[in-house]
């Protein structure tokens, strides 16, 4: 890990600050000097100066240049919280986010970067755009949306509707994660309802210089929001069923679908940059295999464990995951382990073999146009064996009825056992069962597309919080002094103390809005227990 991460913070804190917002609570007034700043005239042409922004916003969705931020925004949280992977560094004497002594200079990257990088560009575009370009208008509602769920997610009420707006007292609102859901849904259908349009007319796509996706395909960040749509509809589905189903089948009955293909897949081309797990894996050390991860993978003689890791032994071909949260006595007693495969220089957001796992869940509630769930879950895990030329050993592993999740060994220290008939471990095979009981039939469903999702532990974590599938092992070690309970594992992050310090009103206002303390143990609005 980079040690000068308070003066990384203090640095991304006063350059934003001289340009973009940060935080919402300060220099509001200076975006009308931003200097990506236009004239209605120069839109016209190449559109560079509206389309570098949405670059930019895509970049720090998931951070790309700056590896010391990216292990903190995502890797030393969702990635490690999900069952993914594991750090074999003592990072603060074991005394961190991994053991649940949450540590305020781990919190704030996710918030700093989405109000830092993010949001701001986002609304430039939209406010230059707003009535002259409605497709570069809806384009940045998507990007928005896909950035700032992923932020609620980790902290539950966000800025996003009073983004930008000041209060008498200088405070500026939170929405409630309910709202801030609410509103998500709406930028989404705004912008499938103008993409759509554009569709049967465009001539040329504007979109193309600046797309590090889709090359400028209009109906690939349809289907993308759709699909999206449907990943935010499901997650609401224990709490809001009536405006999940009303969402989802929005989304699953809209003209153009979901995604379906290996092709239509959302990633963000970050090239040359390789990706930054690449760097936090092999250069720095700091991350390997997670033990649930094994136990799932080597459980199930699952394929794909190769694309996703290296052997811990080359020789006899063994992989080995690290359990979360124990006592680790110096970086050298696990380094050995499995480290993760090199990473593509593409950032993996969504995919087709996620929008399959959807669909599949949408079936067991019988959504309009979700079709079958038996088949939608096949077709999950054929696409992703296909997204990783693996096609050929489909049909053994999708007929495969005996083999569960195994048992884990810690060879380094056997406190850190799972045991066979451990309530820890999965009794879940991976052929379909037709008459499971439809709470059986979800475990097989979130099982296999949190193997699909594979590396995206923050949508990982998501979804683990909203099923509690996976079944992942719990910490051993928990420094939480109770606030987090061990066998529920933690539901959030705190809010960061910058904006204790600079928007004192507006935390303690949405700290209202939540179920509990602003801690980890705290669950979402859409955590449903």
């Amino acid at each position: 890990m980079n040690k000068g991460r308070t003066v990384i913070n203090v640095i991304i804190v006063l350059l934003s600050g001289l340009t973009l917002p940060v935080a919402c609570t300060r220099n509001f007034e200076s975006i009308n000097t931003n200097p990506y700043d236009l004239y209605d005239d120069d839109l016209q042409g190449n559109f560079k100066l509206i389309g570098d922004p949405l670059v930019q916003a895509m970049l720090n969705i998931y951070v790309s240049n700056d590896v010391s931020v990216t292990q903190l925004q995502q890797n030393l949280m969702g990635d490690v919280f999900s069952g993914y992977m594991m750090t074999p560094s003592p990072f603060q004497d074991n005394r961190n986010n991994i053991t649940y002594d949450l540590l305020d200079n781990w919190n704030d990257d996710a918030w700093l970067t989405a109000y830092g990088n993010v949001m701001p560009n986002c609304r430039f575009v939209m406010d230059k755009c707003r009535g002259k370009y409605p497709d570069f208008y809806a384009w940045a509602q998507i990007i928005r949306v896909l950035a700032m769920h992923r932020i609620s997610d980790i902290y539950g009420p966000v800025i996003y509707t009073r983004y930008a707006m000041i209060n008498a007292d200088r405070s500026i609102d939170y929405d409630s994660q309910e709202a801030a859901y609410n509103a998500f849904f709406n930028d989404l259908d705004s912008a499938i309802t103008t993409l759509s349009n554009y569709v049967p007319t465009a001539t040329s796509n504007r979109f193309k210089n600046f797309d590090l996706s889709y090359d400028g395909d209009y109906v690939k960040w349809i289907k993308l929001a759709n699909t999206l749509r449907l990943r935010l509809a499901l997650r609401i589905s224990e709490v809001s069923p009536a405006r999940a189903r009303k969402e989802g089948e929005a989304a699953l009955n809209q003209e153009y679908g979901i995604l379906n293909s290996i092709d239509e897949n959302f990633t963000i081309n970050i090239a040359p940059l390789t990706h930054p797990l690449n760097v936090i894996c092999n250069s720095w050390n700091d991350i390997r295999m997670g033990a649930s991860m094994e136990s799932f993978l080597c459980g199930y003689h699952d394929p794909r464990i190769s694309s996703y890791f290296i052997p811990a032994d080359a020789r006899n071909g063994i992989y080995r995951g690290i359990r979360n949260g124990i006592t680790i006595t110096s970086k050298d007693a696990y380094s050995g382990f499995s480290k993760l495969a090199l990473q593509p220089s593409r950032i993996q957001l969504c995919t087709a073999a996620e929008a399959w796992f959807l669909k599949a869940e949408a079936a067991l509630y019988s959504w309009k146009g979700a079709g079958d769930a038996q088949d939608n879950y096949e077709k999950g895990i054929y696409t992703s064996f296909k997204q990783y030329d693996l096609s050929a050993a489909y049909s053994k592993y999708i007929s495969n009825d005996t083999s569960t999740p195994k048992p884990y060994s810690d060879p380094k220290n056997p406190v850190n056992n799972v045991p066979s008939g451990s309530p820890y471990l999965s009794n879940c095979t991976v052929k379909w069962v037709h008459n499971a009981p439809v709470h059986e039939k979800l475990e097989r469903i979130i099982t296999q597309k949190w193997i699909a999702m594979f590396p995206d532990g923050q949508e990982a974590w998501s979804e683990f919080r909203r099923t509690g599938y996976p079944k992942l092992f719990p910490v051993v070690v928990n420094n939480s002094g109770g606030k987090i309970p061990t066998y529920t594992f933690i539901r959030r992050i705190p809010f960061i103390q910058f904006e204790y310090a600079t928007n004192l009103a507006g935390v303690q206002r949405a700290v209202a809005t939540l179920k509990g303390e602003d801690n980890g143990g705290t669950r979402l609005w859409w955590d449903k227990p």
